[in-house]
């Protein structure tokens, strides 16, 4: 009967545990902390025209106090749509702060 008891108390502890950290994870995703004051379109490349290719492009990027973006990295997208995502972040301009930031994006290309 204790092990019972105890098999019992590891399992909920186990489960609350586990709900836990799946609650946490999920606020972990980045908010933007300035907003976008000036977006540029990326292109549709024509490789990803040709092959019908859509979907979404995130991206990281470093943003100076003057709100022009210093860097951007790729997270995740497709490698025929990247190049254009990053060209276009490049160009964004985002509200003036007090300090470096940095926020992610998300472009989403759709067939044109």
């Amino acid at each position: 009967m204790k092990n019972r008891i105890s098999l019992i108390a590891v399992v909920i502890v186990a489960l609350a545990t586990t709900s836990l950290a799946v609650a946490q994870s999920g606020s972990e995703s980045p908010k933007p902390e300035r907003r976008i004051a000036s977006r540029v379109a990326p292109n549709y490349p024509e490789l990803a025209k040709k092959m019908h290719l859509h979907g979404v492009v995130r991206v990281e990027a470093i943003v100076r106090p003057n709100g022009l973006v210093k860097s951007a990295r790729v997270l995740g997208g497709n490698p025929v749509l990247v190049d254009s995502a990053l060209d276009a972040v490049a160009k964004w301009k985002f509200e003036s702060g007090q300090s470096e930031t940095t926020e992610v994006v998300q472009l989403v290309f759709e067939n044109q």
